[in-house]
């Protein structure tokens, strides 16, 4: 700390994918002696957060580094940078009977079912839906993409109904109007006819 200034946190705007070589360009020179901390979130692009006690240095340096788009914005509060701070668990809901699509790798576009969560690997043990004899297979969870949990299937593994129809709605979205004949028999309501509809069900 210089001249007993409090270092601050601060927001720098990059082109996306370049923030990287914005940060080469940082660690030289000035820019270096003034930069406390440096972070690059992930999951945003196009942004890079410092700590520095002399934002006026930063700010007279930036306008020679390419890629860099305008001075340092505001002043971050640390706790706003908390979910980029703390490491989230590739395994975090997903559970042993999910089923997931595997997005990368040599299975890729496969379908499979969970049957073991290693969390402290961040991998699962698949079991392939299209493969005739069922083999284990591990895939890290970053390469799994969840489409249905344990909780919508059957003991058996069969989607359960209330599911099945939920998604024919989704699919058809149609309904289809019957009556009930004087034997108690059901009919489609005659065309032209003016006949009293006494009953509208859904037909799966």
């Amino acid at each position: 700390m210089r001249g007993g200034a409090k270092p601050q946190i601060f927001a720098i705007k990059t082109t996306i994918g370049q923030e990287k070589a914005v940060i080469d360009f940082m660690m030289q020179g000035r820019m270096k002696d003034a930069l406390k901390a440096i972070l690059v979130p992930e999951t945003l692009r196009g942004y890079i957060f410092v700590e520095t006690h002399a934002p006026q240095i930063v700010n007279q340096e930036l306008v020679k580094i390419p890629h860099v788009r305008g001075r340092l914005i505001g002043q971050v509060n640390i706790a706003e940078l908390e979910e980029f701070l703390i490491a989230k668990k590739s395994t975090e809901g997903v559970e042993i009977g999910d089923i997931v699509e595997i997005i990368g790798g040599p299975f890729k576009g496969e379908k499979a079912k969970i049957t073991r969560v290693d969390t402290t690997k961040d991998e699962v043990i698949l079991e392939l839906f299209e493969s005739t004899h069922p083999i284990p297979i591990k895939v890290h969870a970053d390469y799994i993409k969840k489409i249905m949990s344990a909780e919508e299937l059957e003991p058996g593994g069969e989607v359960k109904k209330e599911r099945r129809v939920e998604k024919k709605v989704e699919k058809e979205g149609f309904f289809e109007e019957k009556e009930e004949s004087e034997g108690g028999e059901e009919e489609l309501v005659g065309e032209g006819e003016e006949k009293e509809k006494k009953r509208t069900k859904f037909v799966l």
